[in-house]
């Protein structure tokens, strides 16, 4: 044998083994289907009033972008919501930092990482991409690029947050709070009736993390990616298994060979249960969706669900744990 045509074999029957076989998703829970009717949007958790938004924008002929990102606004302006926006907990040091990313059906992608003082990170997220050379700005300099866009400069850190942080302080031994309740990041992928995908992904991050800790939320191919000939997936959770596995690149990937949504889904939470000894104690979840509006999901835990939004109905899916 040659000494090429010996290369060339061992490297693809050593390459093969890493995608795990189709047949391995044979009995998954949530069957494929063919809905392919247009706009549809989805999102994480039970944030209903955030995916109906995007929805009903969508209906009006927004684009999948722009819908998106109206969509993650919600969360952002909502106090009550203590992971994303306006009234997220704070590090340790009670600095509320915000980061999000932003990515549409042409491959464009926008990110901004531990920006004080501006709302709506989902937007400036996008003015990164679409007005700066740049695919990521952080910290004081994105700061400085929104004010000069005229941004608001908002104080997040509200009564609520504050008086939970200084509780915190005293009875958590200055360690993050980690558990499966603690992750409810918006991520929020759409379908608009041109049948284009974007996708957007807003957070406050870990409550009480240490200062300047990002995860994977605002990390493309981590905690949002997008590509429109194939399909899009967001994750919410510990953000530092994610960005480990790339898991929402890894998603999309899988897609492209020939998974489902769904088995995508299944072989990314795999992935990151089976380097650990039984099942985890942190919470990892995505969802995702492909070019024919097929929706996947699953999460190492219960207790997730996500909103879809399709023929002018916005309903919760309870997600099966691992």
């Amino acid at each position: 044998m040659k000494r090429r045509t010996f290369l060339n074999s061992t490297i693809f029957a050593g390459a093969f083994p890493l995608i795990t076989p189709k047949q391995f998703f044979t009995n998954s829970l949530i069957k494929p289907t063919s809905k392919n009717k247009f706009p549809i949007s989805i999102c994480t958790w039970n944030f209903k009033e955030a995916n109906e938004v995007a929805g009903k924008a969508l209906e009006k002929g927004m684009d999948s972008l722009n819908a998106a990102i109206l969509g993650a606004q919600v969360e952002e302006d909502n106090p009550a919501n203590s992971t994303v926006g306006f009234g997220g907990a704070p590090d340790r040091e009670g600095n509320v930092t915000l980061d999000a990313c932003v990515m549409d059906h042409k491959k464009n992608c926008g990110a901004v990482l531990a920006v004080e003082n501006v709302v709506h990170v989902a937007s400036l997220a996008r003015d990164v991409m679409e007005k700066t050379p740049h695919v990521i700005l952080t910290g004081k300099g994105a700061e400085s690029f929104a004010r000069s866009l005229n941004y608001p400069s908002t104080v997040l850190l509200t009564k609520e947050s504050k008086k939970a942080w200084e509780k915190w302080k005293k009875e958590a031994a200055y360690e993050p709070i980690i558990n499966i309740e603690n992750h409810d990041t918006i991520g929020i992928l759409c379908i608009d009736k041109q049948g284009n995908l974007s996708g957007a992904c807003s957070t406050s991050g870990l409550a009480y993390k240490m200062k300047g800790r990002i995860g994977d939320s605002p990390i493309i191919g981590a905690g949002l990616f997008i590509d429109n000939e194939v399909g899009g997936a967001v994750a919410t959770g510990m953000g530092e298994e994610v960005v480990k596995t790339v898991g929402s690149f890894l998603i999309v990937e899988l897609m492209r060979q020939g998974y489902t949504p769904q088995q995508a889904c299944d072989e990314a939470i795999r992935r990151i249960v089976s380097k650990e000894e039984g099942i985890p104690n942190f919470q990892v979840a995505y969802i995702a969706i492909d070019k024919n509006g097929n929706v996947g999901s699953r999460s190492i835990h219960d207790g997730f669900s996500y909103m879809e939004y399709r023929d002018q109905k916005n309903i919760n899916n309870l997600v099966n744990p691992y």
